[in-house]
C-alpha cells in the first residue's frame, strides 16, 4: 500500500499517463492497491509492464501512447473504455522538461515540452470528459509549483505548467454542473528518474532542501496519496483546486533558510 487510508476504488477504471516511472508509476500502483482497474499509459511498454507487475492481469493493462498525438490519446481512452466498460478517473501525469536560457530554446525543445505538457492535457480532456460526464468521474492533472511562480533557467517549462493550472481551473468551471470535478496537484522538486541528474549528491540537494520546510525532497510516494484523495469521494466538494504537495516549498517568500 502506498496510501495510509483505504479508498473504495473497486470496480472503478483509472487511466494514468506517464505511468512508466516516477510519480506516474507510484500513482498507478496506488490506485491498483486500492482496488481500481488501471490503464498505465506511456511511450515505453516495457516500463509500463514493470509498473503493473504483481497485480492481477484482469485489472491492469499497459497501452503505449504518445500524449502529444491526438489520435493516440483518443485510442487510449477508447481502448480503456472498451476493456473495462467505463472511465471514472483520468490522471494526466505525463510531463516533459525544457531548461536553459530562453534565447537558447530550440524549436524542437519548445514543441516537445508543449506537446506533452499542454497538448497532452487538452487532448486528454477532449477524449476523456464525455466519459467522465457519463460516470460522474473526475480528472486530476499533475502540475508543478513551477506553474505557480517563476524559476531561474526554466521559463519554457514554467510557462507550460502555468497553462496547465489555468486550464484545470477553466475546465472545472465548465464541467462542475455536469458532475465532473477537475483538480491538480503541484509537486516541487521530486526525486524521480527525470530529476536524477539534479539530485545526484547531498551537495547538489542542499539548495533544494534549504527551500523545503520539511527538509527533504519528495519521492513519488509522497505525491500519489494526494492524487487518490482528490479522485475520491472525500473530495466531492473540491474542484478547480491546484493543491501544492511540496513539503512547504511554496510557503516561503524565497529567502534562504539561515540557521545559527
Amino acid at each position: 500500500m502506498t496510501t495510509t487510508n483505504r479508498y473504495p476504488f473497486e470496480g472503478k477504471t483509472v487511466i494514468v499517463t506517464g505511468a512508466g516511472s516516477g510519480i506516474g508509476r507510484a500513482i498507478a500502483r496506488a490506485f491498483l492497491s486500492n482496488g481500481a482497474n488501471v490503464v498505465a499509459a506511456g511511450r515505453r511498454v516495457h516500463d509500463l509492464n514493470e509498473t503493473i507487475s504483481g497485480f492481477e492481469d484482469a485489472r491492469a493493462i499497459a497501452i503505449a501512447t504518445d500524449m502529444g498525438v491526438r489520435s493516440e490519446v483518443q485510442a487510449l481512452v477508447s481502448q480503456s473504455v472498451e476493456r473495462f466498460g467505463s472511465l471514472d478517473v483520468f490522471v494526466s501525469n505525463a510531463g516533459a522538461y525544457a531548461g536553459g536560457d530562453i534565447t537558447e530554446l530550440t524549436d524542437e525543445s519548445w514543441a516537445a515540452v508543449k506537446a506533452t505538457n499542454i497538448d497532452g492535457l487538452v487532448f486528454s480532456a477532449q477524449a476523456a470528459l464525455p466519459h467522465l460526464v457519463t460516470s460522474g468521474g473526475n480528472l486530476v492533472a499533475v502540475s508543478s509549483v513551477s506553474g505557480l511562480r517563476g524559476d531561474w533557467g526554466q521559463a519554457a517549462y514554467n510557462a507550460t505548467k502555468g497553462a496547465v493550472n489555468v486550464l484545470v481551473q477553466s475546465l472545472a468551471l465548465d464541467y462542475g454542473t455536469r458532475g465532473v470535478r477537475i483538480n491538480a496537484v503541484a509537486p516541487a522538486f521530486t526525486q524521480t528518474p527525470m530529476s536524477a541528474g539534479v539530485g545526484s549528491s547531498e551537495a547538489a540537494l542542499a539548495p533544494f532542501n534549504n527551500r523545503i520546510a520539511i527538509g527533504r525532497p519528495a519521492v513519488p510516494e509522497d505525491i500519489a496519496p494526494a492524487v487518490l484523495f482528490l479522485a475520491s469521494a472525500d473530495a466531492a466538494y473540491i474542484t478547480g483546486a491546484i493543491l501544492p504537495v511540496d513539503g512547504g516549498t511554496s510557503a516561503s517568500t524565497g529567502q534562504p533558510h539561515i540557521t545559527g
